[in-house]
């Protein structure tokens, strides 16, 4: 599905802000901007300005150009849901540790 650059800015900064746990009073506050300003942005009636996106990155401790990444890097690990969508939580555990002993062994034998 094809995303805008603006719907994906949207949708970025949406998931950015919950990960710091900021409500958009406290982005606000952060960016020396209104709640009312960030609202907007975040319903797609405003955007902002260059200047406005480099405070708003810095506030949420990443690099401004992640804002308009399709795909948002995360730094969960590889071996994670897409890995293994059905298994339950602890057995994720188990094999993850599994494939990194694994690994770890292979490598110390080079």
């Amino acid at each position: 599905m094809y995303m805008t650059l603006k719907a994906v800015f949207i949708q970025n900064l949406k998931k950015f802000r919950k990960d710091e746990d900021l409500s958009q009073m406290k982005l606000a506050e952060c960016c020396n901007t209104s709640p009312s300003y960030i609202a907007e942005i975040e319903m797609g009636r405003k955007f902002p300005s260059t200047e406005m996106i480099e405070r708003i990155a810095k506030s949420l401790r990443i690099e401004p150009y992640r804002l308009f990444k399709s795909h948002v890097e995360t730094d969960s690990d590889p071996l994670d849901e897409k890995a293994f969508p059905l298994l339950p939580k602890i057995m994720k555990d188990e094999i993850q540790d599994q494939i990194r002993t694994s690994i770890n062994e292979i490598l110390n034998k080079y």
